[in-house]
C-alpha cells in the first residue's frame, strides 16, 4: 500500500472533515432546539398537539435520512414549483430528521425529573413554561448529557449522506482524491480511521458525562 497519497492529499481530507463538522454542528444547533419543542409538545396536555408531536416524531423515524433528504430534493420541487438547493436540502433534512431523535432523549430527560418538583414549581406562582424552563430543563440535561453526547456522534456519522448530492464532506472528498489517484483502499482506511477517532473522541466525553452522572 502507497500510504504517501494520504499524505500528499492530507489538506484536502482537513478540509473535508472540517465541511463534516460544521455540518454536524450546524444540525446540532438547529435541531436540538427543534427537538426540545417536540418533546414538550409531545408531553402537553392538549390532546390534538401531543397527537401532532408524536405522529411527526414516528413518521420521521420510520424513515432512513437518505429519502428524507430525497423528499426534499425531488418532491418538493414538485410542490413548490421549483428546485431547492443542495445545500438548503441538506440543511433541511438534517434539522428535520435529527430533531426528532433528541426529541425523544429529551422526552425521556423531562420525564425523568420528579411531578413533586414541577408541582412545587407551579405551587410558587410559576407558569407551566416557566417551570419547564427553570426547574425541569436544568436537571433533565443534566439526566440526558450522555445520550445528546452520543446523538451527537450519530449526527457526524449521519453527515456522510450529505455525499450523495456531491456536498464536499469527508466522504466525498475522499471519493474524488481516490478517483484521481487510483488509490481508494489506503483513502477509504484512513477516512475510516478519521471517523473512528472522532467518534471516539465522543464517546470517551459521553462516558464522562455519564461517570460524573453516577457520582452526584
Amino acid at each position: 500500500m502507497d500510504w504517501q497519497v494520504v499524505l500528499n492529499n492530507s489538506s484536502l481530507l482537513a478540509r473535508g472533515l472540517t465541511t463534516s463538522l460544521e455540518l454536524t454542528l450546524f444540525a446540532i444547533a438547529a435541531s436540538l432546539p427543534v427537538g426540545c419543542l417536540l418533546a414538550i409538545g409531545r408531553l402537553s396536555k392538549q390532546r390534538w398537539l401531543s397527537l401532532f408531536c408524536a405522529s411527526f416524531v414516528n413518521v420521521m423515524r420510520s424513515n432512513p435520512l437518505v429519502l428524507v433528504l430525497f423528499w426534499l430534493i425531488f418532491l418538493v420541487p414538485l410542490i413548490i414549483g421549483h428546485r431547492v438547493p443542495n445545500l438548503a436540502a441538506v440543511s433541511v433534512a438534517f434539522v428535520v430528521f435529527f430533531s426528532v431523535y433528541f426529541s425523544e432523549i429529551v422526552r425521556s430527560g423531562i420525564q425523568s425529573v420528579g411531578r413533586m418538583q414541577i408541582s412545587a414549581g407551579l405551587s410558587t406562582g410559576l407558569t407551566r413554561g416557566q417551570t419547564m424552563r427553570h426547574i425541569v430543563l436544568p436537571q433533565a440535561v443534566r439526566a440526558m448529557l450522555p445520550a445528546l453526547t452520543t446523538q451527537c456522534i450519530v449526527v457526524f456519522q449521519g453527515s456522510t449522506v450529505a455525499y450523495v448530492v456531491g456536498y464536499d464532506e469527508l466522504l466525498h472528498s475522499s471519493s474524488m482524491i481516490a478517483e484521481r489517484t487510483g488509490r481508494p483502499v489506503e483513502l477509504y482506511i484512513a477516512t475510516a480511521a478519521i471517523y473512528f477517532l472522532v467518534s471516539l473522541a465522543g464517546s470517551l466525553l459521553a462516558r464522562r458525562f455519564e461517570t460524573k452522572r453516577s457520582r452526584a
